[in-house]
């Protein structure tokens, strides 16, 4: 189920949260979850050691007009659980694509959240895209797991750049046809 906010990006409806849109308040969740080697090491953007300002900035990035990506948090509090989750990210491509990126607090690795969030995700379809991508590190099989739960199905490897490894690192690359 899809709420409209005025001017925002839609709430998204799933069964343990609510997927919102991001909000200056949320930094410091982010922040605390994201200083976490763990966590940055399965992304290709988030720096580790985490530098002062980087969260702020980079939710001040995210909150501007034409930033490029989409952001969503996953949202618990109205179920007893923490108000940032995780992230989940849509970045339009061409030819109505979009690329969906998200991480998951370690606190709450295991528990289905991602593929709660991905599916969610894939059933608003908020770009109304034909077509998903999405990639994951080939050292994270949890990760693979919750896109090919999430009908997504293999493309190819690649690799793609971490920042907080400084490395080029094997990806899986996974595709979803939405129509």
């Amino acid at each position: 189920m899809i709420q409209e906010q005025l001017g925002l990006l839609p709430v998204i409806q799933a069964e343990r949260f609510v997927l919102r849109p991001l909000r200056r308040s949320d930094a410091g969740l982010i922040a605390f979850y994201t200083a976490d080697r763990r966590v940055a090491e399965g992304t290709r953007v988030i720096p580790h050691p985490l530098p002062p300002g980087a969260t702020e900035a980079y939710v001040d990035r995210c909150l501007t007009e034409g930033c490029g990506e989409d952001i969503w948090v996953m949202d618990g509090a109205a179920h007893g659980m923490d108000e940032v989750l995780g992230l989940v990210s849509l970045t339009r491509m061409d030819r109505g694509q979009s690329e969906i990126v998200y991480w998951v607090a370690p606190a709450f690795w295991n528990t289905g959240l991602a593929s709660e969030a991905v599916n969610a995700m894939v059933g608003a379809n908020p770009h109304e895209a034909r077509t998903l991508f999405a990639e994951v590190f080939q050292d994270n099989p949890g990760s693979a797991r919750v896109l090919t739960n999430g009908g997504f199905e293999y493309l190819g490897d690649a690799e793609a750049f971490s920042v907080a490894r400084g490395a080029m690192v094997p990806t899986w690359t996974y595709i979803r046809k939405m129509v």
